[in-house]
């Protein structure tokens, strides 16, 4: 319990989005206590909110220390090495404590972390998000949730606090297979748009010209009005890195295989980025596939 009577919540993974959801988190007057695999940023956080913030050395520890804990972790990998690992999260789940994650991995896997985590008598939510590094920040994410249904509708004025919409899907798996469905569409349009100024750019038309004519029509999105402009510029900071739209991009290509639906546009799109990771913008944003289209070229 803080100083004004909130008890405190646990914060796992203070990257690129992480950073951000838990920052929103202290702004609404929320206390934490976080792990990260980069002790720095705990400390940087904890710097910046004195006293608002407890730095653990195992994310068993966070657990000990809080009923209700975000988990925030960038690949599968990731995921399950900090839950399985000697003093991980599984470690730390005894009845009554409250797994909600946001990560953005296989149905499969997230379907797994809710039976380990019920299985030792705790409660779990997945909650992957839609929105990158700005909207992580800014508190604009829409969460994509499944799992305790209970747990949602507790955990709703934090998800307030850190995004603009939350949906509930039902069963565990179902928030993460939204988010690849979401993440598919974005990634093809990704590619799409990358191909669209590849064209003109070859066909020696104004390219700004082209992010115009798109704006003021029916293909006008958010998306293209701030990723275009930084397309052109070569401005490739990450706010969502091309190696995790790839990943995802992969994850569900394999969803539709194993629903036996082909997914054409998505397997092309995932190649595209397959190879812009190949030639080194993996951990660009990524929008920096353009890089490797409007190089490309056919024939011998």
């Amino acid at each position: 319990m803080d100083s004004s009577g909130h008890q405190a919540v646990g914060f796992i993974g203070l990257g690129i989005m992480g950073e951000g959801m838990a920052l929103n988190l202290l702004k609404a007057g929320r206390s934490l206590v976080v792990w990260n695999r980069s002790r720095s940023k705990c400390d940087a956080l904890a710097a910046a909110a004195a006293g608002k913030v407890v730095v653990c050395d195992t994310p068993a520890e966070v657990l000990g220390k809080c009923s209700v804990l975000y988990c925030m972790l960038s690949t599968p990998e990731a995921v399950q090495s900090v839950y399985e690992m000697e003093g991980g999260i599984l470690a730390g789940v005894v009845p009554g404590k409250c797994i909600i994650d946001c990560a953005t991995i296989a149905a499969d896997d997230m379907q797994r972390l809710a039976q380990q985590v019920s299985g030792k008598g705790g409660r779990f939510l997945e909650a992957p998000v839609s929105g990158s590094k700005g909207p992580a920040h800014a508190g604009q994410l829409i969460f994509l949730c499944a799992g305790d249904e209970a747990l949602f509708q507790e955990a709703q004025a934090d998800l307030d606090v850190m995004g603009k919409a939350s949906f509930f899907f039902g069963a565990p798996g179902s928030g993460a297979r939204m988010k690849l469905v979401v993440n598919m569409t974005m990634g093809s349009m990704m590619v799409a748009l990358g191909e669209g100024l590849s064209l003109c750019e070859r066909a020696q038309l104004d390219c700004k010209q082209l992010l115009q004519v798109l704006d003021l029509g029916a293909m006008a999105n958010p998306m293209f009005k701030l990723k275009g402009p930084k397309m052109l510029a070569g401005e490739f900071e990450p706010n969502f890195p091309l190696q995790h739209q790839q990943k995802d991009l992969r994850l569900a290509v394999e969803l539709g295989q194993s629903l036996a639906l082909p997914l054409p546009l998505a397997t092309t799109a995932d190649a595209v980025m397959k190879q812009a990771r190949d030639e080194g913008h993996s951990e660009l944003d990524m929008c920096a596939v353009f890089s490797t289209q409007s190089k490309q070229k056919s024939g011998p």
